[in-house]
């Protein structure tokens, strides 16, 4: 039964990576991401029942963590286009770039 279930899982998989290659749009492409990544840890779990390993259900439960800010990191990144904008900033802005010199002693103490 739970062979069954693995070989099922697999199929799906492969129906994932067929939808990340031919998706019509991005969010698409990274929702297919998403679900290979979410039937990776389904198969790490089932796989880890049919060979007594239960420990395989931590490395099941820390995929899917690494999953999940993945998929959060990458719908930001193609949002904002940086990882480093949130919401309501903007990259144009000047005051929201990372100061780069430091003030000197010569400078008069004027910055």
């Amino acid at each position: 039964m739970f062979a069954a279930a693995a070989i099922a899982i697999v199929v799906t998989m492969f129906l994932a990576l067929l939808r990340a290659f031919m998706g019509p749009t991005l969010y698409d492409r990274i929702l297919a991401v998403n679900m290979f990544g979410t039937k990776t840890v389904l198969i790490i779990s089932v796989l880890g029942f049919l060979m007594g390993r239960p420990d395989f259900l931590d490395i099941a439960l820390v995929y899917a963590l690494i999953n999940f800010i993945g998929v959060i990191a990458l719908l930001k990144y193609f949002k904002y286009g940086n990882l480093a904008i949130g919401p309501g900033e903007n990259a144009d802005d000047p005051a929201d770039e990372p100061v780069t010199k430091m003030p000197s002693s010569n400078d008069g103490g004027n910055t």
